[in-house]
């Protein structure tokens, strides 16, 4: 099935160097690949993915294990932001 994945600030150098201008990824995956699977192929450190969003909606950390998508989804990824 297809998903859309994006990945966002200092994550878009881990994408193919055709996509890091857009930041997304159109991506073949299994209907039954966890999230933590999808991801594990980009080599993301895991201390750099902080925030994980669905079709806008955040998935806990916890459940990055288990939790499968859909045909369409948008899968983004944020690295921690530091501001003041």
């Amino acid at each position: 099935m297809k998903i859309t994945f994006k990945l966002f600030a200092s994550l878009t150098d881990y994408l193919p160097p055709d996509a890091r201008h857009s930041n997304i990824v159109s991506l073949d995956v299994a209907p039954d690949a966890p999230i933590s699977q999808i991801i594990e192929p980009f080599g993301l450190p895991q201390k750099m993915v902080h925030l994980v969003l669905v079709n806008g909606t955040y998935i806990e950390p916890d459940k990055r294990l288990t939790h499968t998508l859909r045909e369409g989804d948008v899968l983004a990824i944020w690295p921690p932001i530091a501001g003041g």
